[in-house]
């Protein structure tokens, strides 16, 4: 178990960008690692903001992981080996199948809905 949160702040122009903190209030600097297909993701920032007790994780999204599928990216703390956070980005046609396969079964249910509403209507007039 980590002694660190963290926690996302946004993903924008291929960065993913997070605040780290210490749940103990301790102020020692952190040890993280982050792995895509269990490599090591490279130029990782972490920046300490001594004013509001936390420290700044910018993570590169590299290009090789822009691609159809599931992609997931560990963060773990490294001194310990526990999970921080995860990164994970879906796209492509897996993504509109799965969207698909969600708005079938929308209609599907709101069909069944309907189905018993009216029965319900006829069975109390």
């Amino acid at each position: 178990m980590s002694v660190w949160t963290l926690n996302k702040t946004r993903l924008f122009e291929g960065v993913w960008e997070g605040e780290l903190t210490r749940a103990d209030g301790m102020t020692s600097e952190p040890s993280i690692e982050v792995t895509f297909l269990e490599q090591p993701v490279h130029g990782v920032q972490i920046k300490e903001d001594p004013a509001k007790n936390r420290w700044l994780v910018r993570i590169p999204i590299p290009s090789e992981a822009v691609a159809d599928g599931v992609q997931t990216f560990l963060i773990v703390d490294k001194s310990t080996g526990g999970l921080l956070n995860k990164i994970t980005m879906i796209s492509g046609e897996v993504l509109a199948d799965d969207i698909r396969a969600e708005l079938d079964l929308l209609r599907a249910e709101l069909d069944m809905l309907k189905r018993a509403f009216r029965r319900h209507c006829l069975e109390t007039s």
